[in-house]
Formats: structure tokens, C-alpha cells, sequence
């Protein structure tokens, strides 16, 4: 009978329904604490009658008695009041702290809601404070002026790498993050902390689930489906969760002016896995396979363009077809070893393996001419006199093996209000990359040639010269890279005489790496990176937090950023180096009796030895030369509320200015000079029907440099894209759900969540363009841009539900 234990476990909030961390919960000689996520686990004695406790210095003190059976496992989640007579105790919860540090939290809730074209949990990033994108098929975003490849994304504090060659977004497929899997999301768009890695722009924290019940949802629709199990051993000590995926796109590439035959197959398995070896040992283990497969046969393609008097079409035939594959395996192991209540050490090794493969051979044979604009006949909008006509082949052979290994270790020390984290960590990248693409181009007969060879006047006089490729970029690399790197980090936090809490953090991280290969000069460099953060809550009646950090931020290079625009690898390219400062703000009021916080950060960057890029579509191809000086500023704001009762929305607005300045010959604008950006995310239900509910994203962005020939002189030529807008909406009825039980016999009662939905993508059918097609006049010698539009309007229809 002594051996019979039950299980009590959930998760302690207070008023405010913030989670309390530091709670003690005792049962006769068991005792517990509560995590920085308010959760507690506590073994108890099954079949008899006990107490349980819930203690805090600030909260007054909670009990209850039960008799639970022999491995039962209880859910309860207590919410504490708050002991107004204790005076001087301050205690900064987890989300205050956040608060103060300026990381972003968003409810996994909203995730799995959210319409997303994407179906990724980067979509809902995009729409936060310091982020945007103008590509809706692809994952990527970027954040205050930097790149894609310039953003942190950790799962359980392990580092996730994103494919090297894709260079579209509909090849991309499904992004590592499997949103059935989270348990927490916090982002952060600027002057992060030294525990975190060696990027310039932001960093985005995924914490997986370690499941307290069995469960099992799915999900499916037009678009794919995803399926997760969670398990419970009986006594507690091990929980996994795991998640398989299958997405296809096909709606939205059929969507597109391009005619096609499409045929992908995306999908992925994870698993997430945790052991208590020991009251002081947990173990987990993360792994990931995913195949991605890209078939595509262009077929067809109108554009309209021009204006009402003189309307133009592009007109293109296509032959051959594009076949891409990217296969990636992921494993990670994980030790938290708990020395004592001030002391925790981990041990992280992870292994990274893709294989990309890029094939194709697409052979487009366009006109360019005059449209029939005569209401009312037959052939109205097709092109009937050419003015001009050309072709355009496309290929390429392109293989990349990367190997990437991680050997890591994290500890932290805490002493009353002082907390010291530190890490080491060896990283070591095994990359074999071959190279080989050329493009040749047609028109009205005759080729044309690169735009730095010497210029000739075809077709009034011919060229004798040699068929030579328009472009054309062969390259076999094999290179490793070795990491050293290292932080250290010292927070505090306290009240002052004022009774102001204030919060102080500062640390300094290192990073050495060397590169080598073959035919390679090996190169050695070392950078660091000191950092800060302070935070500061006055004794105001307003609900008021002020913050300031920043610090010297490096990115040393990975191996795209080491090979140049012909494919050659640079070995001692510097590490691009950015001085960042954010001062922030964060306002939390009452309006119309429910809680609104009002988020306001403005940021600085200066910016040097700048690795300059070009970027198409989501592929970004860099100068390797360190040749550029740079900076970004800009102002971001939030207001999050419940604008709805019982639902949160939030509206985001931001200003960016950025702008480089390559080998001195004055500023002009980044390719991600992103000026104005408008998002919104609104929940809401039909009063008299609660169980209908809407969730719209609506994102509104000025056009980004890009509408240039891609060989153009960026001096020259500074054209920018449309403005990005899109609206997606989904609506959906709950069948039932936590609030929404059905009795035993009924044929919902199995279901703890089912929902059915209806989603439109891209509501009001904006055209929006990620790039411009090239195409010559032979008649008069002019070029004209024609839009590669995006995705239109798209319906699905989706089922989710949870056992």
C-alpha cells in the first residue's frame, strides 16, 4: 500500500490568469514547487484522504482534500489571491520578466486558429511587432531590416537551421515548427540577451509540450492535414508527443497566372520526448525527418498590364519541368540535471543532416504584344499584334550535402535576486555543395549577351561572335567550419526606495570559428559580443514598464554567407557587426472593463562590415566581400486587447527606414527597406451564437525594392515592388471544446476540442507581385516589368478536433 502513489499536477495562475512561479505545494512529507510557467508536479499517496497546501509569500494560501486512486493523475489549476497584507515583497513572474526584456508571448490557442496560407507558426510572427513579409507561401520574415538568414529560431533551447538552396517559396513546404507540438511561443525583435546566438535581428523561442494526459488531435483540409499523439506512462516518468504533417499547396499554386502541373509531396515526422530519470534528472530527445518534394511543369502564362488606352500582355509557352527534393533528419539529445535548488546544468548534442537536390530545364518562349480591349468581343484580352517575341532557357544542376554538429552546455546560479547563466558550445559544419546554372537568352532571333561583355546593336547589324550564356555559375565547394563560442550573463532584479521594481541584465558572449576545405585558405576569426537590458516599473498608478537595451551584435558567417554570386567560397569574410539600442515601453489599462497593453519600441542600427545581397523571391545571393556600411531605424507599436470580450486581438504598426552604402558611393535602400507596415489579427463570435467565431489577419506593407532586372547596377536602378495586401479569413463552429461538454452517450462526448471551419485566403484578390519578369521591345529596344503576381483568391474548408 506504500508503494501506491497518484499523481497532482497543472498549472497556478493568479487574477490576472499569469502564471506564478515559486509556489509551494506540499502533501504531508511531498513537497513541490511551481516552474517559471506556473506548472508543478507533485506524487502523492493514493487511497486515502489527504490535504494539499499551495503557499506563496505574496498569495494567500490555498487547500484542498481528495482521496485519488492508485496511479490517478489529477489536473488541478488553482488560482491564488493576492495577500494584501504583506508589504515589500516584490516577486516578478515569468510573463513580467519577459516584459521587461521585451519578449513578445503569444497563446498557442491563436496559433492553431489563425488562417494562415503558409500553414506555419511563423505566419502568426509575421504579424507581430518588428516583423513582416510579403510572400505568403513562404515561412520566412524579416525583422527590422534584416534578412531572412539574420533570425534565431530555438525548440526547447536547440537551434534549428532552415534549407540553403531554396529560392522560391512555394518549394518551401513545411517549416520545421509543428504547431500542434507548442506549449509556448515568445519572440523577440531586437536587443536580445547573451544567452542567445550569434544573429543581428531577432529570436524566436519555441517550448514543445511535455504532455500530463494521454491526447491526440487532428487536423485536416483542402490543404493537408497533421495528426499528434501525446502519452503518459503510468508512473509519470516518461511523456512524449509526436507529430506527423502533409501539406500540399496546390490550391494556391493553381491560383497563380501561371498554368501548371504541380505535384508535391511535403511532409514530416517529430517527436519530442522526456524522461525523469531521477526527482533531479530529466532527458529529452527531439527528432525530426522531413521530405519536401517539388515536381513542377510550367505550362502556360497571361499577364495583363499597361493601362486602359494602351494595354499590353505578356504571353508565354513553356516546356520542360523542375524537379527539387530536400530531405533533412534532425536529432537532439538533452540532460537538465537539477544539482540543488540554485543550481542547474545541461548538456545539449544535436546532429543536422539535409540533402538538397535543385534540378530543372524550362524553356520559355514568350510574345509581347497588343491586347483586344473591345467590349463585347469574343476574343476580348487576347494578344493580337506582337511586338515583341523571344525565349528564355533556364538550368540547372544543383546538390548540397550539409552535416552540422552541436555539443553544448548551459548552467545557471541563482542566489535570492541574482541569477548567473552561462554556455560553451562547439559547433562543427561538414558542407559539400556543387554548383552549376546558366541561363540563355532570345530575343527576336538573336542572343543576347551578358550585360558586361561588349555591347553590340542586334538586330540592325549582326554579331558574329560565340552563343555565349547569359549567365552562367559553376562551382564545387567542399568546406568545414569549426565554432567555438561561449556567454556569460548576470540579471537582477529588486525594489528600490521608491518601491520601483528594476530590472538590470548584462553579459558578453564570444564566437571563434575557422574555415577550411579543399583548395581553401583556412581562416581563423574570433568576435565579442557584449550585451545589456534594464527594466524599470515605477510606483505609478499607471501600469507602466520602461525598458532600454542593445549591445555589439555579430553574425559570423554561415556558408551561404561565405559564397559569392558566382558560387566561389570566401573563406575570411569578416562577421557583419551591428551596434543596437531599443528603448521600449509597455502600457497595460483597462478600457471598457477589460485588459488592453499598448507595446511602443524604437530602435537604432548601425550597421558595418556589411555582406551585401541580392535578394529573389526567398533566395538570397551575397556579395561575400564585406564591402557595404549600413543602418536601420524605425519605430514599432502594438495594442493587444480584448477588443472582443473573452477573445484577444491586436493591431501592429511599424516605420523602417534602412539603407546601405556600398564601397562608398552613397546610401541607397536595402533590399529589405520595408517603410510601412500595418497588421492586424481580430477574433471575434456572434453574440447570440458564441460557438461561431471569426479570426481575420489583415497586413498592409509598402513595396520593397526588387522590381529591378537582376543584373541592374542598384545605383541605377531603384524600382520597388507593388505595395503587399492581404486579407485571410476563417470562420468556424465548436462542436465542443473545454467550456462545451457533452454527457457519457452522447457522440461528441469523446471529443475534448472539434471544430469545423471555412477559410478565404486573400479575400479582396489583391495581386500582389514578389518580383518582376524582363522582357525586351525588339521594335524600340525597351524593357518592360512584368509582375510575377502571387497567390489569388483560395477557399478551404478544415476539420480540427482533439481526443
Amino acid at each position: 500500500m506504500q508503494a501506491q502513489k497518484a499523481t497532482i499536477q497543472g498549472v497556478i495562475l493568479d487574477e490576472n490568469n499569469q502564471p506564478i512561479p515559486g509556489v509551494s505545494v506540499t502533501c504531508e512529507e511531498f513537497y513541490a514547487i511551481s516552474n517559471d510557467n506556473g506548472f508543478y508536479k507533485l506524487e502523492v499517496p493514493a487511497l486515502k484522504k489527504i490535504t494539499v497546501t499551495y503557499t506563496h509569500i505574496t498569495f494567500k494560501k490555498y487547500e484542498f482534500t481528495a482521496t485519488l486512486a492508485n496511479a490517478e493523475n489529477f489536473i488541478v489549476n488553482p488560482v491564488l489571491k493576492l495577500n494584501i497584507e504583506q508589504i515589500g515583497v516584490v516577486e516578478v513572474s515569468s510573463s513580467k520578466k519577459k516584459s521587461f526584456i521585451g519578449i513578445q508571448t503569444v497563446s498557442p490557442s491563436i496559433i492553431k486558429n489563425m488562417p494562415s496560407a503558409s500553414g506555419g507558426v511563423e505566419n502568426l510572427v509575421k504579424s507581430l511587432m518588428g516583423s513582416t513579409s510579403n510572400n505568403e507561401l513562404s515561412s520566412q520574415y524579416s525583422v527590422r531590416g534584416g534578412n531572412y538568414d539574420e533570425n534565431l529560431v530555438y525548440v526547447n533551447e536547440i537551434e534549428i537551421y532552415r534549407p540553403f538552396l531554396i529560392r522560391s517559396g512555394q518549394q518551401e513546404g513545411l517549416s520545421f515548427l509543428n504547431s500542434d507540438l507548442i506549449q509556448n511561443l515568445d519572440f523577440s525583435a531586437g536587443g536580445f540577451q547573451a544567452k542567445y546566438g550569434d544573429k543581428l535581428s531577432s529570436v524566436l523561442d519555441i517550448t514543445y509540450k511535455v504532455p500530463t494526459e494521454f491526447e491526440a488531435t487532428l487536423n485536416a483540409s483542402f490543404l493537408g492535414a497533421a495528426a499528434s499523439v501525446g502519452t503518459l506512462s503510468k508512473n509519470g516518468k516518461l511523456a512524449t508527443i509526436s507529430g506527423i504533417r502533409y501539406r500540399n499547396n496546390s490550391l494556391f499554386v493553381n491560383s497563380q497566372q501561371t498554368e501548371t502541373n504541380y505535384d508535391p509531396v511535403f511532409a514530416d515526422f517529430q517527436t519530442y520526448i522526456t524522461y525523469k530519470a531521477t526527482n533531479k534528472l530529466i532527458l529529452n530527445f527531439l527528432g525530426n525527418f522531413s521530405m519536401n518534394q517539388y515536381n513542377y511543369t510550367p505550362l502556360t502564362r497571361q499577364t495583363n498590364f499597361g493601362t486602359i488606352d494602351d494595354p499590353v500582355a505578356l504571353l508565354i509557352f513553356y516546356e520542360g519541368q523542375e524537379e527539387d527534393e530536400y530531405l533533412t533528419t534532425f536529432g537532439a539529445f538533452k540532460a537538465n540535471y537539477l544539482l540543488n535548488d540554485n543550481v542547474n546544468l545541461k548538456l545539449i548534442g544535436s546532429a543536422y543532416h539535409a540533402t538538397e537536390q535543385e534540378y530543372f530545364d524550362i524553356l520559355g518562349q514568350y510574345r509581347l504584344g497588343e491586347v483586344n480591349s473591345s467590349i463585347g468581343d469574343e476574343d476580348l484580352g487576347d494578344v493580337e499584334y506582337s511586338e515583341g517575341i523571344g525565349s528564355q532557357l533556364n538550368h540547372a544542376r544543383n546538390n548540397l550535402d550539409a552535416l552540422i554538429f552541436n555539443l553544448e552546455h548551459k548552467g545557471s546560479f541563482k542566489k535570492e535576486d541574482h541569477l548567473i547563466e552561462w554556455g560553451l558550445k562547439y559547433t562543427h559544419e561538414d558542407i559539400r555543395d556543387r554548383l552549376v546554372e546558366w541561363e540563355v537568352i532570345d530575343s527576336a532571333g538573336f542572343s543576347i549577351r551578358p550585360f558586361f561583355e561588349l555591347a553590340n546593336d542586334q538586330p540592325y547589324n549582326p554579331y558574329e561572335g560565340p552563343i555565349v550564356p547569359y549567365q552562367n555559375v559553376r562551382a564545387t565547394n567542399y568546406t568545414n567550419i569549426d565554432r567555438f563560442s561561449a556567454y556569460g550573463q548576470w540579471s537582477y532584479k529588486t525594489t528600490l526606495a521608491s518601491e520601483a521594481e528594476l530590472f538590470l541584465n548584462a553579459g558578453v558572449r564570444a564566437h571563434n570559428w575557422t574555415v577550411s576545405g579543399d583548395n581553401i585558405t583556412s581562416s581563423t576569426q574570433t568576435v565579442v559580443s557584449p550585451r545589456a537590458q534594464i527594466g524599470l516599473k515605477p510606483n505609478w498608478e499607471k501600469d507602466m514598464i520602461f525598458r532600454l537595451s542593445g549591445g555589439l551584435y555579430y553574425q559570423p558567417p554561415m556558408y551561404r554567407e561565405l559564397r559569392d554570386s558566382i558560387g566561389m567560397v570566401i573563406p575570411d569574410v569578416k562577421a557583419q557587426k551591428s551596434i543596437h539600442i531599443v528603448a521600449g515601453n509597455e502600457y497595460s489599462f483597462l478600457l471598457w472593463n477589460r485588459p488592453f497593453k499598448l507595446k511602443s519600441e524604437a530602435y537604432y542600427k548601425h550597421l558595418t562590415d556589411v555582406n551585401t545581397y541580392t535578394l529573389e523571391n526567398v533566395r538570397i545571393r551575397y556579395s561575400a566581400d564585406n564591402d557595404a556600411v549600413a543602418y536601420a531605424y524605425g519605430l514599432d507599436l502594438q495594442l493587444n486587447g480584448e477588443f472582443v470580450p473573452g477573445t484577444e486581438s491586436w493591431i501592429s504598426f511599424g516605420y523602417l527606414k534602412t539603407e546601405e552604402n556600398i564601397n562608398d558611393r552613397g546610401y541607397i535602400a536595402r533590399p529589405t527597406d520595408q517603410r510601412l507596415k500595418f497588421g492586424m489579427l481580430f477574433q471575434d463570435y456572434v453574440p447570440n451564437i458564441p460557438d461561431l467565431k471569426m479570426y481575420l489577419n489583415m497586413v498592409y506593407n509598402t513595396g520593397v525594392p526588387g522590381g529591378s532586372p537582376s543584373y541592374a547596377d542598384p545605383y541605377i536602378y531603384q524600382t520597388r515592388l507593388s505595395d503587399y495586401r492581404r486579407a485571410d479569413m476563417g470562420v468556424s463552429y465548436v462542436l465542443a471544446d473545454a467550456n462545451k461538454t457533452h454527457e457519457k452517450g452522447h457522440w461528441l462526448h469523446p471529443f475534448k476540442e472539434l471544430t469545423l471551419g471555412f477559410e478565404i485566403f486573400n479575400i479582396f484578390e489583391n495581386l500582389n507581385s514578389i518580383t518582376n519578369t524582363w522582357v525586351r521591345d525588339v521594335y524600340t529596344k525597351r524593357q518592360y516589368g512584368i509582375p510575377n503576381y502571387m497567390t489569388g483568391r483560395v477557399f478551404n474548408l478544415k476539420v480540427n478536433m482533439k481526443l
